[in-house]
């Protein structure tokens, strides 16, 4: 275990040496969330209310995520270093996590920027709002990092990227607006949580064969 654990964390550090490198996920993820966030601050009408700004915040965040999974697997695909990948003597689920690891890394960035720019210009954030986003951004990830795989075997990656990911998201969208909104935030929270746990075992399970299709 600790072998895998080690082929997990060299493959996350490889994506995070390499975008700090290029410089090219990360800064367009920032521009576009706090562009997007302001783009809504002036659309809106002053009276809308706290609530429908929470689902604002949710269209930011996944389309934020979108962006980044886009280009997720491009180094990989550009220099060929996918199939290397598969034939290294290790367990090919490690390829999957430690996407995973750095994306949720690329998305846990933009979020620091894009929460306090909500707050200030929309509403505040509680505790159970807060956790929401933490719990979102790892179903996002696991989600993301398998279907991402996926669509970079494709021709048409750009379009078929979005048509996968983003009917799995509303269950995210979903929860992540009620634990914002809801009186019993806790019911939401349990659902992401279950929405993480089941979709992370199925992607994890899954990559193998997702790779070597």
């Amino acid at each position: 275990m600790s072998g895998y654990l080690a082929d997990v964390a060299a493959l996350a550090r490889k994506d995070l040496r390499l975008e700090l490198r290029a410089r090219d996920t990360l800064p367009a993820m920032l521009l576009f969330v706090l562009a997007t966030l302001v783009v809504f601050h002036f659309a809106l009408p002053a009276d809308t209310g706290d609530d429908p700004a929470y689902g604002l915040l949710w269209v930011a965040l996944v389309f934020t995520s979108l962006l980044g999974l886009a280009r997720a697997w491009v180094p990989e695909r550009e220099a060929g270093a996918l199939d290397g990948l598969v034939l290294a003597p290790t367990d090919r689920s490690a390829i999957w996590l430690g996407k995973t690891i750095a994306s949720l890394a690329f998305l846990g960035a933009a979020e620091v920027v894009a929460l306090p720019a909500f707050v200030l210009f929309f509403a505040p954030l509680d505790g159970p709002a807060l956790a929401g986003v933490v719990l979102a951004s790892v179903g996002i990830c696991a989600v993301g990092s398998l279907v991402s795989a996926m669509a970079a075997a494709s021709r048409g990656r750009e379009v078929l990227l979005p048509l996968i990911f983003l009917p799995l998201a509303i269950p995210i969208v979903v929860g992540g607006v009620g634990a914002s909104i809801s009186e019993e935030p806790g019911k939401f929270l349990a659902f992401l949580g279950l929405y993480d746990a089941v979709f992370a075992i199925l992607s994890w399970a899954a990559f193998e064969y997702v790779v070597t299709e």
